[in-house]
């Protein structure tokens, strides 16, 4: 019966996000909210309540999670469905991400806990978690199920990640899980839309609509301009760590945005949705020729050529490094990993800024600056 199930979910899903027919469930028709972009995510509203259909990213073939949104304390709750009561008043949110896009959305007051502060860079969360209005759950692989419970949260917001083995102690609260399997979409802007999901747990749907709009029209007008130009300077991004060099696959959120950019990515080739591993030695070969070089690093104090240079003194021969091309982002003292994933826009803006300086482009945030 449990596989029937989900067959009949899944044919449900894909039914209603490429055809946007209509379902019937207890009688109630429901019609499915539109999404452009997100390919893991279908919500369908009925009268009373949203249904939420989450797709599974490692297997496309099984539904992830069926969620049942409703502010009642009843709903027509279907087999293996989660009722979640909403909008969420209490919630645990385990992502500096979700984090801030809670507070984006106006809704920064339902987050009573949270998970790993030292990643946190939003100042009124962590002025409320050191004043006790917030909870600190700890580590987000194994937080503290005591300080949960303390928090009395209406629903925790969690990453599920692939072969997990489930949630543990935390599964077994009851409290709802929502699993925020969004960064596992397939462009910035399919990401960015899962936004439109979370403004409905919050009771701020419409809110949440109107910003996405807002954040696909500045992406798109930003794509176009960037992509008018005849020249597109090479680029390659990140730095080795223990022997390995991670970069980010042609076909990933952060392959895209370089394209969008305007650049011409020295790893477009490789079609993968997410990172590569590849050796040192692979990446230099292709890597010192590049016109631009990014890089994204973790530390208290701005990174410097002179440290790269410490690491690996080859460095020196790179293009980027003799021609001043080396742009670094400080996820330490950023924002980036809190704004980037719904904004996309926005670094979008800052990765044209550097690529085509010429097209002046002009915007409030910046992310990358010159590594000297």
């Amino acid at each position: 019966m449990k596989s029937e199930r989900i067959i009949v979910l899944l044919l449900l899903c894909l039914l209603v996000a490429c055809n946007g027919n209509r379902t019937n469930m207890g009688g109630d028709e429901g019609d499915t909210i539109p999404m452009k972009y997100a390919r893991n995510l279908t919500m369908i509203a009925h009268k009373n309540y949203t249904e939420a259909f989450i797709r599974n990213p490692w297997d496309t073939t099984m539904v992830l999670h069926h969620y049942i949104l409703s502010p009642l304390p009843s709903s027509p709750k279907d087999e293996g469905s989660t009722l979640v009561r909403v909008p969420l008043r209490r919630a645990g949110i385990f992502t500096a991400v979700h984090c801030g896009l809670v507070k984006e959305l106006g809704c920064e007051t339902a987050i009573r806990g949270i998970c790993e502060i030292e990643y946190i860079n939003i100042p009124s969360i962590r002025k409320a978690v050191r004043e006790g209005r917030v909870s600190n759950f700890g580590s987000a692989m194994e937080p503290s199920i005591e300080s949960i419970m303390d928090a009395e949260p209406d629903a925790l917001l969690i990453s599920p990640f692939e072969n997990s083995g489930g949630y543990g102690r935390v599964e077994r609260l009851g409290i709802p899980i929502i699993e925020c399997a969004d960064y596992m979409e397939f462009s910035p802007l399919a990401r960015a839309e899962w936004m439109r999901f979370y403004g409905r747990l919050f009771g701020v749907g419409e809110r949440a609509d109107s910003l996405f709009c807002e954040v696909e029209r500045r992406y798109l007008a930003l794509r176009k301009q960037a992509n008018k130009v005849t020249y597109r300077p090479t680029l390659v991004a990140e730095k080795p760590y223990s022997g390995v060099w991670y970069v980010a696959g042609g076909q990933s959120a952060m392959g895209i945005l370089y394209h969008d950019a305007g650049a011409d990515y020295l790893f477009a080739d490789r079609k993968k949705n997410g990172s590569l591993s590849l050796s040192v030695e692979t990446v230099f070969e292709v890597a010192q020729q590049a016109d631009i070089w990014l890089i994204k690093y973790n530390q208290s104090t701005p990174l410097t050529l002179r440290q790269l240079m410490s690491d690996y003194p080859s460095f020196a021969h790179f293009r980027a490094v003799q021609t001043n091309h080396v742009y670094g982002c400080n996820q330490e003292t950023s924002r980036f990993y809190e704004e980037t994933p719904y904004h996309p826009d926005r670094l979008l803006a800052d990765l044209v800024r550097i690529i085509h300086p010429n097209l002046g482009i002009k915007h409030e945030k910046q992310y990358f600056y010159p590594i000297e």
